[in-house]
């Protein structure tokens, strides 16, 4: 069983033993204390994020989407190309992309070195609604991503000075008020939740339950969603309007215990990837993770990356 299946095996018997316990429960509510080797957990929490964004295939180092038409597309760093990609990564004409009713073949030059697991080719089938395949030219790396009916080569490239130096986002500093305890409250049937991205499509995505809080005086209870390692909340709060990033940030929280308890820390807080990067398509908080509260925890608004 792979490690997805896995989560989600032990978020269903969760979430059946919390509808059975949930209504006899007293959870602790209010500020969690800090764990003795809280730093350590931090600092190896924000190191993990910096590598995974340094990764020569992540965030930090997509250098473009390059929409293609039907038919025909020319690719290459020469002026006139139909994708034209950086100047000096890639030969002036590198192949041809065709895309054909969903279906997108590539054919390299002669003389220009593509390759697919470390195997040179000369023509592939990229893409046909299944797999997406990865090549490789130099420091570049792409596949072929699509938005609806829009297909594109998203691009990476590893040679990237900026993301090399990369050291992580402007943050607070540790706030241990925004360390809390929190319950799951579970969705006794299968609930989807519509949600906007940031170029203005709607995505359902599942949610097995909600997250209840108390923060500021107040009871708080956001939407929780699915993730490998735990439970994903989108959320925004009042730092958006001149410290955070405007649309809000992220958090993955612990799976709950058998009680429904969890712990979440907004110290973890962190930015979407359109926060710092123009060819994502982020998802934004649904209304009820909108909160009145000022959150002064989490990494802050990025400088120096151009965002949405």
């Amino acid at each position: 069983m792979n490690k997805k299946n896995t989560v989600l095996k032990n978020l269903t018997a969760v979430v059946i033993v919390s509808v059975l316990l949930f209504a006899c429960s007293s959870p602790e509510t209010g500020t969690a204390p800090l764990p003795e080797d809280y730093p350590t957990e931090l600092q190896e929490w924000k190191e993990n994020r910096i590598n995974v964004l340094k990764g020569p295939t992540n965030w930090l180092r997509l250098d473009g989407i390059y929409w293609m038409s039907e038919g025909e597309n020319t690719f290459g760093s020469g002026e006139g190309q139909d994708l034209k990609l950086p100047e000096g990564t890639i030969p002036s004409n590198a192949g041809v992309m065709i895309l054909e009713e969903g279906v997108v073949t590539m054919k390299v030059a002669e003389g220009v070195l593509v390759t697919h697991e470390g195997e040179p080719v000369t023509e592939m089938m990229m893409y046909d609604g299944g797999e997406r395949y990865r090549v490789e030219h130099a420091s570049l790396e792409w596949f072929i991503d699509n938005r609806g009916e829009q297909y594109g080569l998203r691009l990476y490239n590893k040679e990237n000075p900026k993301a090399d130096a990369f050291d992580g986002f402007p943050a607070y500093e540790v706030n241990s008020e925004w360390h809390l305890h929190a319950q799951f409250v579970p969705n006794s049937d299968s609930t989807t939740i519509m949600l906007d991205n940031v170029i203005g499509e709607k995505v359902e995505r599942y949610s097995p339950g909600n997250i209840r809080f108390t923060a500021e005086g107040q009871e708080i209870e956001v939407i929780a969603f699915e993730a490998n390692s735990g439970l994903f909340i989108m959320f925004s709060d009042l730092t958006n309007r001149t410290e955070t990033y405007h649309a809000g940030r992220y958090l993955i929280i612990p799976l709950p215990d058998e009680d429904g308890r969890t712990i979440i820390d907004f110290n973890k807080a962190y930015n979407p990837p359109c926060a710092f990067n123009t060819f994502t398509t982020c998802q934004l908080p649904p209304p009820q993770n909108r909160l009145d509260l000022t959150i002064t925890a989490g990494e802050k608004r990025p400088l120096n990356w151009q965002g949405l």
